[in-house]
Order: structure tokens, then sequence, then C-alpha cells
């Protein structure tokens, strides 16, 4: 698509430099200061690690896309549904659905907020904006940082169990046999291990089982009429961290050269830039 830079404000048409102007989100190859690295980050490594660099290491902006305001919305809702079970500490319906009766939303520790008011550690987790999961990789500089969507408890094992929200319409019938099918699953697979994986480093106990909850809008023949009704499917996932470590510390490799990584051969974003270059040069 086609993006035109705004002030967020005002909504004015700015100029668009195609670089950050926070200095602080560049990374200098083998600098000594902390730097954070989020969870789409890694994501963006995993992906293509050209665009990855150059975002990193060069500032470089992706065009930015609208807000998913309907998916935010609906993970908000969520979030009031198991806050209500978590201060009750008993299990969400979607828990008793699946006969998952030793699970509990996760209630966390109080701490004190900016105003001096308590609140729940939870919500720090939940906020990847300003606080996040985090937890420093190894003896480096690198502070991995991530969102979750929510946390539960097992009550039985005393493990933290990550769950996260998925909206989205499918005609077909959402399954655990066929949900991982789809190519574009393992950037979410990702998304759950490195979320146990800073956990862990944070000193919790994490369970290997881990939950996507989805959210799929059905399509009926009666029509819209003015709201929007969805199946409600839990799809298990077991966490594998393994294969993180060494992941990271190729990342961490690549942001410590002065080498660009060379293009992805199957990258859209590197491919439209080749293009736009050679059409710059005529």
């Amino acid at each position: 698509m086609i993006s035109l830079k705004r002030n967020s404000k005002t909504g004015e048409l700015v100029k668009a430099t195609g670089v950050t102007s926070q200095k602080f989100r560049i990374y200098t190859p083998n600098q000594n200061k902390d730097f954070t690295l989020s969870r789409s980050r890694f994501d963006d490594f995993m992906t293509c690690e050209r665009c990855f660099y150059l975002k990193v290491n060069k500032g470089f902006m992706s065009p930015s896309t609208p807000g998913w305001t309907l998916n935010t919305l609906t993970d908000t809702l969520l979030k009031k549904e198991f806050d209500e079970c978590r201060a009750k500490q008993i299990p969400h319906r979607i828990m008793t659905k699946y006969n998952l009766r030793d699970l509990v939303p996760y209630a966390s520790e109080k701490i004190k907020g900016k105003n001096g008011s308590d609140k729940l550690l939870l919500d720090e987790w939940r906020d990847s904006l300003h606080y996040g999961i985090k937890h420093r990789f190894k003896d480096t500089n690198i502070i991995l940082q991530g969102g979750v969507d929510d946390v539960w408890f097992n009550t039985k094992s005393k493990e933290l169990v990550i769950a996260d929200y998925k909206s989205q319409h499918k005609k077909d019938e959402v399954s655990q046999d066929t949900y991982f099918d789809d190519p574009y699953k393992e950037g979410y697979q990702r998304q759950l291990d490195y979320y146990a994986y800073i956990l862990k480093g944070m000193g919790y106990k994490v369970s290997s089982d881990a939950y996507f909850y989805i959210c799929n809008a059905k399509e009926v023949d009666q029509g819209f009429h003015g709201k929007m009704l969805f199946d409600e499917v839990l799809i298990h996932y077991k966490i594998k961290t393994d294969y993180l470590e060494d992941e990271i510390q190729k990342m961490i490799d690549v942001m410590n050269s002065s080498e660009i990584p060379n293009f992805h051969e199957s990258c859209e974003n590197c491919a439209y830039a080749r293009q736009r270059s050679v059409i710059d040069k005529l």
C-alpha cells in the first residue's frame, strides 16, 4: 500500500524521511550501551536479515500501516473478562469449556504505579510500549523485550502458562489439527517461544503448554445487523526455546557486523527496493 506520513497528533501531512529521528533506536556495531530488542525485531531477523539490519543499524522505517483497531478491541474485551476471573482466581469460561480446570488467570505480584496506587505487575508485562517483560541476553548489552496478551497459572504444577489472543475470519473451521498448517503461523509460534524464554530468564517457572485463544468471525447468512458473531477456539501449543539462544546470538552477530546482509530472494520489501533503485537510476 502507499502510505503518507502524518503528524500523529494533528493528522497533518509531514515530510517523510524514511529513517527514524529517535537515535536511541539505532544500534552501532559493538556499542557498549544497553540496547533493547523487541519480539517484533527478532521476528524481522528470522524473516529477512537485510531488512532487520537496515531497521536496527541504519534506522530505516518501513511504510506505516493502519492500526488493527478491531483486533485491538477484541483483545481489550477479552482482557476485561480474564481480569474479572483473575480478581476472583477462578477459571475463565474457555478454560472450563476445554476442561482446563487447573488453570486460572495469573494474579501476579502487586506493585506501585506512578501515581502511588497498587497495580498488578501483569499490567506492566502487557504494556510493551513502556514496560513489557525484559531479560538481558547472557552477558551482553542486549535486552530482550516483549509484551504478553495474558499469562495464566497452573495451580497444580505452579507454572506460568502463556496465552495469546488472535482475531481472524476464516470460513473453514478452526481446529487443532490444521491451525498450524499456514506458513505464517511460524511467527505466532516464535512469539510464544520468545515470551517463554524471557520469562524463564526472569526466573519464572514456565509451562511447556501454551495457548492461542482464537476468535474467528462467523459469516452468517442473515446479514450484519450491527453485530458480529465469533467462534471461540483454544489452540494448544508446545513451547520450544532450545533453538532461541543460537538464533539470538546470530542476530547479535549480524548487528555487530559492518556488512549489510544480502537480499533475501523471497523478501518482497527487498525486491521492491531493488526495482525502485533501477527506476531511480534511469
